[in-house]
């Protein structure tokens, strides 16, 4: 018997912990079902879905770099998430081979901060790709001030901040970082095999939340230096569990098992 499974795709993807999230509450649930990784192109983005669709064992995958946009082309938008955020991140197959496209991004990242005030709290928000856009879409929603976006091309970051309608300006990546209440990441910078990301954060005060998307390394240059001067860190796990929460229920109709989280965290920090 072919279990029915579900799968990341990236490129690249040997450093996504999704399947180990996934296995781990297929596990605990008791539940006939797979999660592997995939290695795929941007040019292969095409065939795969292709091979997909007619798979009836096939739930869906989650959508890592740099496919997050460009799968767009490939699903059906039921919930016009290429209107509102520009990116998916999780691909479900209905009965009938229909592919949905959605995301899951922007919830896994809210719930660490839902107990922040943000409200006319300025915010730096580094990066302007797939992940940027859940971001961005969710501080949208929180009533935040003056947001900065730092990213090496300013055109793109200045469509974002006026395609979610937030106030802010654009700066090189090179730039000091303004004072803010919130900080975050959300770029590959600072991931295994990418540029370092390392600033300077005296001008920060001591209540700035530091918020790093990143989780290979989990512990990053920017989380190591946020931690060197006594401020509060969110790491890439959190938005990481929490996005594929939202999936694993899509992928398998079950709700995760989440009274296991402290569990989850030290195997996936083995």
């Amino acid at each position: 018997m072919t279990l029915p499974y579900a799968e990341v795709i990236g490129d690249p993807v040997a450093q996504s912990k999704s399947p180990i999230i996934h296995g781990f509450w297929l596990e605990k649930l008791g539940l006939d079902g797979e999660y592997h990784k995939t290695h795929v192109t941007t040019e292969g983005l095409a065939d795969f879905f292709a091979s997909r669709k007619d798979d009836a064992n096939w739930r869906g995958c989650n959508v890592t770099a740099p496919h997050k946009q460009a799968v767009l082309e490939f699903v059906t938008d039921r919930g016009r998430v290429g209107d509102s955020i520009g990116a998916m991140n999780t691909i479900i197959r209905e009965p009938d081979g229909t592919l949905i496209g959605t995301n899951t991004d922007a919830a896994g990242f809210f719930g660490p901060i839902s107990d922040l005030d943000l409200i006319d709290k300025k915010v730096v928000v580094i990066g302007a790709g797939g992940a940027a856009r859940a971001v961005l879409f969710a501080l949208s929603r929180c009533a935040v001030g003056n947001v900065t976006v730092m990213n090496r091309r300013p055109l793109p970051a200045a469509a974002l901040l006026a395609k979610f309608g937030l106030k802010g300006n654009v700066v090189g990546l090179d730039a000091p970082l303004p004072p803010a209440a919130l900080i975050v990441n959300a770029s590959t910078l600072g991931m295994v095999g990418a540029p370092p990301f390392e600033p300077d954060l005296s001008a920060q005060r001591d209540d700035c939340v530091v918020y790093d998307i990143v989780y290979s390394p989990l512990q990053t240059g920017l989380l190591a230096a946020a931690e060197d001067q006594g401020l509060e860190t969110i790491d890439g796990l959190e938005m990481l569990v929490g996005q594929a929460a939202v999936a694993f229920e899509l992928f398998f109709d079950a709700e995760p098992p989440r009274q296991h989280d402290d569990e989850l965290r030290a195997l996936l920090l083995r």
